[in-house]
């Protein structure tokens, strides 16, 4: 076949190369350069840009295969940063590297994998692809300390059916590793990127600040019956169910609300959980089921999974939690069947 990969830099989608190419594939490597700015190009744990492309043309130098550098830093920042910064000034807490999937590397690359002939794209992401009766299903990785599939849940089926995800069967980080230094590429003990890959400083205030200055202005905090208890720097630095940085006013108190048109941070009680959670924009990987299915939910990419109801409404969802769950706005839950992706959605 002529399989396209998605090629970042880093050891995994390296590998992956190396491991197409083996298995005697015609292989494609496509970097997206998708920023160049300041510490970030040479920076340990960056992705995409600077020494990461570089490292990925050398790689491709010695596995014989083409190798392709794309400019894509003006999607990136329009579709991944400037909604990053977006999200924050509505209150709501984003998830880039879903952005950056859905938009670029399933979105722009997968295209683009198409008009180059390719019958299929292949990235480092840590999830399995199995065929099913009714066509490609999505699992978790067998390493679940790696699995990826929570970022990977907006994925489409037609998607998913031209996608492959050969490290998903890896059982450690230091297989893949092994195998990268027993073929010779040169990135076998590169360091991990980080996953937000385009925040150098660790600091979001600095991304926001280029985008929604408007974000880092100064507001109240307020308790739930409206009585002002301090002032914070911005909404851009809080999210439902933080304690951080509320002041001695309102100890012992987490961040049940944030109020986008009045700059209002509402503060109560550490309880913040709920039973009833609204979705938008849920992708189904199965068939929508018309009455609601049950599933495993979970809400950060690390989260433990949470039983509940799924029920499909218009192009959203309402999850019914069988026990109260943290849930902060702009966050993503993704429905699992055991190892397998139903679906998911953001939270609204």
């Amino acid at each position: 076949m002529r399989i396209v990969v998605a090629m970042s830099g880093g050891v995994d989608s390296s590998v992956v190369a190396g491991l197409m190419a083996r298995a005697g594939h015609e292989v494609i490597g496509v970097t997206l350069q998708l920023y160049d700015h300041g510490a970030a190009v040479g920076r340990k744990g960056a992705c995409c840009a600077g020494q990461d492309i570089r490292d990925a043309k050398r790689v491709a130098d010695t596995l014989g295969i083409a190798h392709y550098v794309v400019d894509a830093q003006a999607r990136f920042r329009d579709s991944v940063m400037a909604a990053f910064a977006d999200s924050y000034a509505s209150g709501q807490t984003p998830v880039p590297c879903i952005a950056c999937n859905q938009h670029l590397k399933f979105g722009d690359l997968l295209e683009m994998a198409r008009d180059l002939g390719g019958e299929a794209m292949a990235t480092g992401h840590y999830v399995r692809r199995l065929e099913g009766p009714a066509g490609a299903q999505m699992h978790q990785a067998v390493d679940e300390s790696r699995d990826q599939s929570w970022f990977l849940a907006a994925t489409t089926r037609a998607q998913l059916e031209f996608c492959r995800f050969p490290l998903g069967d890896y059982a450690s980080k230091a297989q893949v590793r092994a195998v990268a230094a027993e073929m010779g590429l040169g990135v076998a003990e590169k360091a991990d990127s980080q996953d937000i890959c385009f925040v150098p400083t660790g600091s979001y205030a600095g991304v926001v600040e280029k985008f929604r200055p408007d974000a880092l202005s100064e507001g109240e905090i307020v308790s739930e019956d409206g009585v002002v208890l301090g002032t914070h720097q911005g909404i851009a630095r809080y999210t439902v169910g933080q304690a951080k940085r509320l002041g001695n006013a309102a100890a012992h108190m987490v961040v049940k609300k944030i109020e986008p048109g009045t700059r209002r941070i509402v503060v109560g009680p550490r309880r913040v959980e709920s039973l009833e959670v609204r979705l938008r924009d849920v992708n189904w990987l199965i068939d929508a089921p018309e009455g609601g299915i049950s599933a495993g939910v979970k809400m950060r990419a690390r989260d433990s999974v949470h039983a509940a109801r799924v029920v499909p409404q218009g192009s959203g969802a309402m999850l019914r939690l069988d026990e109260p769950a943290l849930a902060a706005p702009g966050q993503a839950a993704v429905f699992y069947d055991g190892s397998r992706v139903l679906g998911g959605g953001f939270i609204v």
